[in-house]
C-alpha cells in the first residue's frame, strides 16, 4: 500500500482519498493551482476551475512567481500576478473526479465534500535532448509532480457551551488566594460563635 503525507487515521470526519504519481504536469504551475483550490468545498473547486480553462478567472502565483505577469483578475485573491495553466487544471480536475467517485463508493454525501488536504511534489527530472545550432546540445528536462488529494466531509457542528455557566480557569497564585480567602472566613465565622 502507498504511503499518503497525510495521515486521515486521526480525523473525526470521514474522507475520500485520490493520488497521481509521476505526472508529466509542471511542478510550480500544479502547486500553484492546487493551493488555490485548497480548502474549497468540491463543487465550488470544479466550478473556478472551470472558469481558468476558459480563461474568464486565474491562478494566484504567489511562491513560483519570477517572470509571471500580472492581470487584473489576480485583484480578487489579493495579489497582481496570475496565470492560467489549463494543463495542470485538467490534472487536477482528473483527480477530484477519482477522489469524488471514490467518496461515493463509502457512502460520503458528495455535496457536502471540501478539499481537506492536497498535496503536490517533485517528481524525478525526466532528461532529454535537444539540438542547437553549430553542433551544440542542450539538455531538456521535464518537471513532473506527484500529487495527492483527500477529501473530507465536515463533521457535525458542536453547538458552543454556554459562557456564563464556565468557570474561568485559575492560576497556581489565584487558587492560594482563595484557599487563604477561604479559611480566613471559616475562621472569622468561627471565632463569634466561640465567644458567644
Amino acid at each position: 500500500m502507498v504511503r499518503y503525507s497525510f495521515d486521515d487515521s486521526k480525523l473525526v470526519e470521514k474522507t475520500s482519498k485520490s493520488r497521481g504519481e509521476y505526472l508529466r504536469v509542471h511542478f510550480k504551475n500544479t502547486r500553484e493551482t492546487a493551493a488555490a483550490v485548497s480548502g474549497m468545498k468540491l463543487k465550488k473547486a470544479y466550478a473556478y476551475l472551470g472558469n481558468v480553462a476558459e480563461k474568464k478567472q486565474c491562478i494566484p502565483f504567489r511562491r513560483f512567481n519570477g517572470g509571471v505577469g500580472r492581470t487584473q483578475q489576480a485583484t480578487e485573491f489579493k495579489t497582481t500576478q496570475g496565470r492560467w495553466p489549463v494543463k495542470s487544471v485538467k490534472f487536477l480536475l482528473n483527480l477530484l473526479k477519482n477522489a469524488e467517485a471514490n467518496a461515493e463508493a463509502k457512502g460520503l454525501e458528495t455535496e457536502e465534500l471540501v478539499i481537506r488536504n492536497i498535496v503536490v511534489n517533485q517528481a524525478p527530472k525526466t532528461h532529454r535532448r535537444t539540438y542547437r545550432a553549430h553542433g551544440r546540445i542542450n539538455p531538456y528536462k521535464g518537471s513532473p509532480s506527484h500529487i495527492e488529494i483527500l477529501l473530507a466531509e465536515p463533521a457535525a457542528q458542536v453547538p458552543k457551551a454556554d459562557s456564563s455557566a464556565l468557570q474561568p480557569r485559575l492560576n497556581k497564585r489565584q487558587l492560594a488566594q482563595k484557599r487563604i480567602a477561604a479559611s480566613r472566613s471559616s475562621t472569622a465565622a468561627a471565632a463569634p460563635a466561640a465567644s458567644a
